[in-house]
């Protein structure tokens, strides 16, 4: 069973992958850009559901890290659908690591991604309705 270290995750778990080596500095400390894309990649996919097609990556609102990951750690992604424009919409993101061996998640980073639809031309188009 998963011990959460402060509080549980806000949204649905959207991407798990393993921190290895070559995602590491010297001191076995993971890249915050390394964290920040797999974040992006999650954001994709929650966001190409809701918008039934293409999505790009718009911004990425204010972005620190609370916490290391270190190698072995599983990095655990939830993605939570905020807000829904015309076009665009808002994703509230978390990053959480599974410590390497144990069942302690502690939250790495969060942040607010914005994700834009768009069509066959690469053209922003409506989000469809919900349903």
């Amino acid at each position: 069973m998963v011990h959460y270290a402060e509080g549980r995750p806000l949204g649905d778990l959207t991407l798990r992958t393993l921190a290895m080596p070559s995602d590491a500095n010297a001191a076995g400390d993971i890249f915050g850009g390394w964290v920040m894309a797999q974040m992006d990649l999650a954001c994709g996919i929650r966001a190409a559901e809701r918008a039934k097609g293409r999505v790009v990556t718009a911004a990425v609102k204010e972005m620190s890290f609370a916490k290391p990951m270190k190698i072995g750690d599983t990095l655990c992604i939830y993605t939570h659908v905020e807000r829904v424009g015309r076009t665009s919409m808002t994703l509230k993101v978390e990053a959480w690591a599974q410590r390497y061996l144990s069942d302690l998640m502690e939250k790495v980073t969060h942040a607010d991604f914005v994700m834009v639809a768009l069509d066959g031309e690469g053209k922003p188009k409506p989000v469809p309705a919900e349903g």
